[in-house]
């Protein structure tokens, strides 16, 4: 494990591109201040990043951002979602309190114990949760100030059958889930995104994860921020629960790629 590994990373795209891939949940770094919280052993923690890492997701927007004829630009979490998970409300909004699984998470994806009963996430949430948000906030206003608009693409994956931790994990399990949401979900970009994924054997819409990721800034509020959520099963391009990329992952970023090129200023 790094000593000072980067929490983020911003990577500039065309000045006329209003897409930011957002890929919050691809790393398995977890930092050694951190590391020590965690009660799981080495082994049991690397299970557990095989289940709980959105693997390769990372891969997959870079290669669709070298694809893209215009190149979009990409806001890629450098941390584990073990440390913080940056799309969770950091406060009683969240409904992944119910496991264990706010913002700082104190259960598995087994429900098991993460970190000690009445673990203080509010450290973590200070050093890792608010600089993350502010970057992304200030990433979104960049968009708005060069081009008018700005559209969040969020780059996931899920397992091909669900994880105890999961509250929706009995509805539909597609190749491709699309979570939307009623503010920032414009028409035009989800029927971009059916067309876009229509070859991988069918899409659906917010199940078995729901919603989209918008800054608490923009959130609800600015009617110019666009945002939509990928979310892959990962049977669709890679080894489970942790294993290494196949084929898929290529015409995955294809795809996403083709998705991107249809978001125009």
């Amino acid at each position: 494990m790094n000593h000072a590994p980067e929490p983020f990373r911003i990577l500039p795209g065309a000045g006329t591109s209003p897409v930011i891939l957002h890929v919050p949940h691809s790393s398995r770094v977890i930092p050694e201040s951190v590391r020590g919280g965690i009660l799981l052993d080495d082994r049991e923690l690397e299970r557990e990043l095989d289940h709980i890492t959105d693997s390769h997701t990372a891969d997959i927007a870079a290669a669709a951002a070298a694809g893209a004829a215009v190149t979009p630009w990409r806001f890629v979490n450098g941390l584990s979602r073990l440390v913080v998970d940056p799309e969770r409300f950091p406060d009683e909004r969240e409904e992944m309190l119910a496991v264990g699984m706010g913002a700082v998470y104190t259960r598995t994806t087994h429900r098991e114990r993460l970190r000690a009963d009445g673990f203080d996430g509010r450290p973590l949430i200070d050093r890792y949760f608010h600089p993350y948000a502010d970057a992304m906030a200030r990433a979104v206003a960049d968009r708005l100030e060069a081009v008018g608009r700005a559209v969040i693409i969020d780059v996931h994956s899920y397992p091909t059958e669900p994880l105890p931790y999961e509250l929706h994990g009995a509805g539909p399990r597609p190749p491709i889930c699309l979570g939307t949401d009623p503010f920032h979900t414009e028409p035009g970009l989800l029927a971009a995104a059916e067309k876009a994924f229509a070859g991988f054997g069918g899409t659906g819409l917010d199940s078995p994860f729901a919603g989209t990721y918008v800054p608490l800034d923009h959130y609800a509020k600015d009617p110019r921020v666009g945002a939509l959520m990928v979310e892959i099963r990962r049977d669709v391009y890679m080894s489970e629960p942790g294993g290494p990329a196949g084929s898929g992952l290529v015409a995955l970023a294809a795809a996403l790629a083709e998705l991107v090129d249809a978001v125009r200023p």
